[in-house]
């Protein structure tokens, strides 16, 4: 008899799993991949550290989670850069002196911080005239208050917060590729803000730490796990009565509709999917990570993984090929991979109501980004583990 049977071997669970062990607690994790590491797995080909769920760049401002990870890991100085190719012209993102200066020709912050404002004005007042403003304005363009205008739909809103030019070009045609519905349909708190650098900086993550596991995360993952019986291949859905037997509470880290077996019927998810290649070239795009913003280019980005450990391998040495991938955002279907939530009014209310039944279950804890139906950055799931093994370890 276990004290814990984790189900899944990604971040949540192996965390757990860690804490569990170091506590003294008898601890099985089983995992229905074949590997651990959830969508952090990382696979060494060629001598590169290929993420084969997508880009995974580790970022926190919370020290407590910064420094738990460096148990387990050296992390390089990797800074998060992106690069946005629309329909040939590159940009840098986030938004800053680059984009501006590239975009419109300006060439100080007070000129950028103009342009940007100008264009939020016309386009707010261009929605007034089709009547997307409160009642009451009685038509007074001139004196009109900006601030007070509220979005219907995440078009407005972005365009609100950044004016039309920047919304055409670098925010529409991969957002709608990203949720597969046009922006006028998509709701506006999917984009609550937009970050804006009136400086050169290309760091796209405003975090105190920010990193690459040397390695990969596959090895920071099996250092969190050593000492830790682990099963892979395991479907804990199909036996679910058999293995709740092993253990006094399960973490169940799976989605939170299929436990109870769909009964309330489908979450939504977006899936994303990859094609992969290695080339016999020493560098692809120059830059881990390229956007795609235009609609027509049927990827929304293009990773090329050797360039979040440099274009080296361990011992120091440039990589002689490099791996990219085209990655494809879709609607989930069964048999996917299911990665981000639907966080709209509908899918929200479904899961109030599976919540209710979770609470209801004595024996199991829900955790992790299926488990809760909600998004999670890698620190934000190693916070949330690390809270609730300290409260179900009482």
């Amino acid at each position: 008899m276990y004290d814990y049977l984790i189900v899944g071997a990604g971040l949540f669970g192996a965390v757990f799993a860690e804490r569990a062990k170091k506590a003294g607690k008898s601890v099985l994790v089983i995992e229905k991949r074949n590997h651990i590491a959830g969508n952090t797995y990382t696979e060494k080909c060629e001598g590169i550290n290929v993420h084969k769920y997508g880009a995974h760049i580790f970022h926190t401002n919370n020290k407590q989670v910064w420094d738990y990870v460096q148990n387990f890991a050296v992390f390089n100085r990797y800074t998060n850069s992106p690069v946005a190719n629309y329909k040939g012209e590159l940009y840098s993102l986030p938004f800053n002196m680059y984009t501006f200066n590239k975009m419109w020709g300006v060439v100080t912050p007070e000129e950028a911080a103009e342009r940007i404002e100008q264009d939020r004005r016309d386009a707010i007042l261009g929605f007034m005239n089709d009547g997307a403003l409160a009642e009451g304005t009685d038509g007074d363009r001139d004196s009109f208050d900006i601030s007070t205008f509220t979005a219907q739909n995440l078009e407005q809103q972005a365009i609100s917060l950044v004016g039309k030019d920047i919304y055409e070009k670098l925010i529409k045609g991969y957002t709608e590729k990203q949720w597969g519905r046009p922006c006028t349909e998509l709701p506006s708190f999917i984009i609550k803000r937009l970050p804006v650098r009136l400086t050169f900086d290309n760091n796209y993550f405003n975090a105190l730490f920010q990193g690459i596991p040397v390695g990969g995360y596959t090895r920071m993952v099996e250092k969190m796990l050593e000492g830790i019986e682990v099963r892979l291949g395991v479907d804990y859905l199909a036996n679910k009565q058999e293995y709740d037997s092993l253990a006094d509470t399960v973490i169940y880290t799976g989605p939170i509709d299929a436990y109870f077996d769909f009964s309330l019927g489908h979450l939504q998810y977006r899936s994303v999917r990859f094609e992969t290649e290695t080339l016999d070239k020493e560098n692809f795009q120059g830059n881990a990570v390229v956007n795609y913003t235009d609609k027509e280019t049927p990827w929304t980005r293009i990773i090329e993984h050797k360039w979040f450990e440099f274009g080296k391998d361990e011992e120091g040495n440039n990589i002689p090929k490099t791996i990219i991938s085209r990655e494809y955002s879709s609607e989930w279907k069964e048999g996917d991979e299911p990665y981000y939530p639907v966080n709209d009014e509908k899918n929200q209310t479904l899961y109030q109501r599976y919540k209710e039944l979770a609470d209801s279950c004595s024996q199991i804890v829900f955790g992790g980004r299926l488990g809760e139906y909600k998004y999670y950055d890698m620190d934000q799931v190693i916070a949330a583990s690390l809270k609730c093994f300290s409260e179900v370890n009482k």
